[in-house]
């Protein structure tokens, strides 16, 4: 190519087309890699089958790791490149970062016990994006899983973050399946076959109902009388849901339980004020009815 008078153009017509070149490279790539994501993305939500949705929230969790890493490595790549059109040597940008990456790891310890436990909890499938979990004895839903951090939110719209290093103790409360577990209370006067009966209908109810069909896994399992209170006793019982549909589905159960145990005339067990009111009438009533002394 014959060089032009002007340097500026000269430069211009190389190293500036060069540079525009990586750069609309650079963007391109990432483009066309967000948009296989989000047809990858796509292509799993319109799978039908049980296990879609624990797919789609492990999808979710790899490729925005995987978004954000493959950006990141574009982004030092095609700067590099154009540090080098400018005549900038990159040897030593090399070399001193590799020295100062050096020194960081010496004295960045804990950040580097955060990267190692983030990425064996993305390796492991421990937790994804949309669950419900328990980090460190708070509860929220998982909004974000970085090589860092873990972040959740509660109930209260409140966010966690945990740095990865400092996760003793999870617990996923929407992996693969969830149970619903239901207490209810009854007289000793109440038979409590009758109440595992009415238990039974009103779950067959609701899986026979479209709306909930699909959320429920296996018919509702009576676990038998849990424990005895004060003039009555609990009845256990618990349903096998998907998760995370295990809360809204026993509000609809425990809704049903409540208006089969009205319409059969089951009465509650006792409060622990009731037992006590019900318990000094009777010391009342039989020392009332006990003849004074020398009678």
């Amino acid at each position: 190519m014959e060089r032009l008078a002007d340097p500026a153009l000269d430069w211009l017509a190389t190293h500036g087309l060069r540079i525009a070149i990586v750069l609309t490279l650079a963007v391109v790539i990432t483009r066309v890699a967000a948009l296989g994501v989000l047809r990858f993305e796509r292509h799993i939500r319109h799978d039908r089958g049980p296990e879609v949705e624990e797919r789609t929230r492990r999808a979710q969790t790899l490729v925005r790791i995987a978004q954000k890493t493959f950006s990141g490595v574009i982004v030092l790549i095609a700067g590099l490149m154009i540090l080098r059109e400018m005549g900038i040597d990159i040897t030593p940008v090399l070399t001193g970062a590799g020295v100062v990456g050096l020194v960081v790891g010496l004295g960045a310890q804990t950040l580097v016990k955060d990267l190692i436990a983030g990425f064996f909890l993305i390796l492991e499938d421990q937790v994804r994006i949309g669950d419900v979990a328990v980090v460190n004895g708070q509860g929220g839903t998982v909004e974000a899983i970085n090589l860092r951090t873990i972040v959740l939110r509660d109930m209260e719209g409140t966010v966690h973050v945990f740095p990865n290093g400092s996760v003793l103790t999870l617990a996923n409360r929407t992996k693969d399946f969830a149970f619903y577990v239901l207490d209810v209370g009854a007289r000793l006067d109440q038979p409590p076959d009758r109440i595992a009966a009415l238990l039974r209908e009103a779950a067959g109810e609701l899986a026979a109902d479209p709306a909930w069909r699909e959320a429920i896994l296996e018919p509702l399992e009576v676990l038998g009388v849990d424990a005895f209170v004060p003039g009555g006793f609990t009845m256990r019982a618990r349903l096998k849901v998907m998760p995370p549909r295990q809360w809204e589905v026993g509000r609809e159960l425990r809704r049903r339980v409540a208006l089969r145990l009205v319409e059969a005339g089951v009465v509650p067990a006792p409060t622990m004020v009731e037992a006590r009111m019900e318990g000094l009438d009777a010391v009342v009533k039989s020392a009332s009815a006990r003849p004074p002394d020398g009678a």
